[in-house]
């Protein structure tokens, strides 16, 4: 293996591993720090965007057009705000094992609605993958159990939110894929935040402004790797692993998610992992590999023609 594509599995491997341990680490900020959803979804956006800006210093300026400004406005919506404010506020209703979980259902929604927008062919194959995926996504959902951490209520609610928020990024996917052919992801990131953060923080003002920020240091280091790593540390890995590996090879990195999610979270006594949702897990997997065995054996039989 050249260093190439070794620096390219440990970028995806690092990428993948962070966003695991995002469900654990934010539930725990959510529930023994006191902060709100609201508050730690802006705490994210702006805290990236100042990040992303400053990195933008390091390359060379790019000049957006006005549509192209309106189309990032457009893709911030479902990219940012609604992606990662129901991931957010899923996971405080929902299991870290769980919403894990969900996440690697992305691919699956973003090939239905590739078919739906944009016309792309699916045999029969990826029809199984959609359905093994459909159905493990549904037996996390339907059998949801009761929440210790929210006085017994369904996790129901907040693994549909979490799935609306898989569903909301396929969209940008597919809607918005021909941007990130036009500018690099610093220029395209550094807008997006900032809408984002336009977008919401007459939302989360007031609930900030009544948070009493007077939370220990456990605390404090998990927001600050929620800002950091979870989100500027992993969509920074994610553009090396993706100019370094081919697509199939990156997405399979997904499946690192849950395991990590599962482990820090038994480990810390916030969830338990059942055969339910082994079994569920396994046919997302399997959904997703169907999938992405499908569509790389169609790429190689276009390159060969």
């Amino acid at each position: 293996m050249n260093s190439s594509k070794m620096v390219g599995h440990c970028a995806m491997f690092g990428a993948n591993a962070m966003w695991g341990l995002m469900s654990p680490v934010a539930k725990y900020v959510m529930f023994y720090g006191a902060v709100g959803a609201f508050s730690l979804t802006e705490l994210r956006i702006i805290g990236a965007a100042a990040l992303f800006w400053i990195a933008s210093l390091f390359q060379k300026a790019e000049h957006v057009g006005g549509r192209d400004m309106m189309k990032l406005f457009l893709a911030s919506m479902l990219a940012i705000v609604f992606n990662q404010g129901c991931f957010v506020f899923g996971v405080k209703l929902s299991s870290p094992v769980d919403a894990s979980i969900i996440t690697t259902s992305m691919p699956l929604i973003a090939l239905i609605l590739s078919a739906i927008f944009l016309k792309e062919a699916i045999n029969g194959r990826k029809i199984a993958g959609i359905a093994l995926g459909g159905i493990g996504a549904l037996m996390l959902v339907m059998g949801a159990p009761t929440c210790p951490l929210r006085g017994g209520g369904s996790y129901i609610w907040g693994d549909l939110l979490v799935l609306f928020a898989q569903f909301s990024y396929a969209l940008y996917i597919v809607l918005f894929k021909n941007l990130a052919g036009k500018y690099s992801p610093l220029t395209i990131m550094k807008w997006m935040f900032t809408y984002s953060f336009l977008a919401t923080v007459p939302f989360s003002y007031g609930e900030i402004a009544a948070t009493n920020w007077n939370i220990g240091a456990g605390v404090v280091a998990a927001i600050a790797f929620v800002v950091v790593g979870g989100t500027f540390g992993s969509y920074m890995l994610l553009v090396v692993g993706q100019r370094r590996l081919r697509p199939t090879v990156a997405g399979m990195y997904n499946y690192i998610q849950p395991m990590v999610a599962s482990i820090v979270a038994i480990c810390w006594g916030m969830d338990s992992f059942s055969i339910s949702k082994l079994v569920a897990a396994i046919l997302i997997f399997a959904g997703v590999y169907m999938v992405t065995v499908s569509s790389a054996e169609k790429s190689r039989k276009q390159q060969s023609l």
